[in-house]
């Protein structure tokens, strides 16, 4: 009986940790992942919000020159 269930147990603990390492590979190249993907949208967020903001300063200079055009006017 024991010669039978030493190597079998002996097996399926070979295969569980097989799967547990494989598993941290991945979540480790996951987390490796994600890090990347921060980094690399940081420079591009900020590129958005500058470039958002120039044209919200340019439509609002249009707005008051505006304003102060008809303003002129009247």
């Amino acid at each position: 009986m024991m010669n039978k269930v030493i190597p079998l147990t002996a097996s399926l603990n070979g295969g569980i940790e097989n799967a547990c390492s494989e598993m941290g590979g991945m979540m480790s190249a996951m987390d490796s992942s994600s890090r990347n993907a921060g980094k690399m949208l940081d420079p591009l967020t900020l590129t958005y919000k500058s470039t958002r903001q120039v044209s919200i300063t340019t439509e609002l200079i249009e707005i008051i020159s505006g304003a102060s055009a008809l303003e002129a006017a009247e």
